[in-house]
């Protein structure tokens, strides 16, 4: 079973980013909804190469199912790409994601997909 390898997760509001997300850091996030067994459903993946506070909140408001989200710090951009390219292809892709495309690598990088070596 796919793990997205982030804590528990929050309502989705300005107030929750906030209070959970207190350092300026690289990072990794995915927004959903909790089915009623308790389970979070992962609608979309998305990662902050700087500033996982203000990547997050851009998407407040974007999708009615964007009810809570779950986040993780990164050491350092790469390892947010990394992370978010594994993310992306173990919840399914643009089949059942929201996300339209595959992760891109931040301007200036070569880097590659670990898993597709896009």
């Amino acid at each position: 079973m796919a793990s997205l390898n982030m804590g528990q997760s929050f309502d989705f509001t300005v107030e929750n980013v906030d209070g959970q997300i207190t350092k300026k850091s690289a990072g990794n996030y995915a927004l959903g909804y909790v089915k009623t067994k308790g389970s979070f459903i992962v609608e979309y993946i998305g990662r902050a190469d700087e500033d996982i506070n203000s990547q997050i909140k851009k998407h407040i408001g974007e999708h009615k199912e964007y009810q809570r989200f779950k986040y993780s710090y990164a050491l350092s951009s790469l390892e947010a790409f990394e992370k978010e390219c594994r993310n992306y292809h173990d919840f399914g892709e643009n089949k059942k994601l929201h996300n339209n495309t595959h992760p891109v690598c931040p301007e200036g990088s070569n880097w590659k997909c670990p898993v597709c070596e896009k």
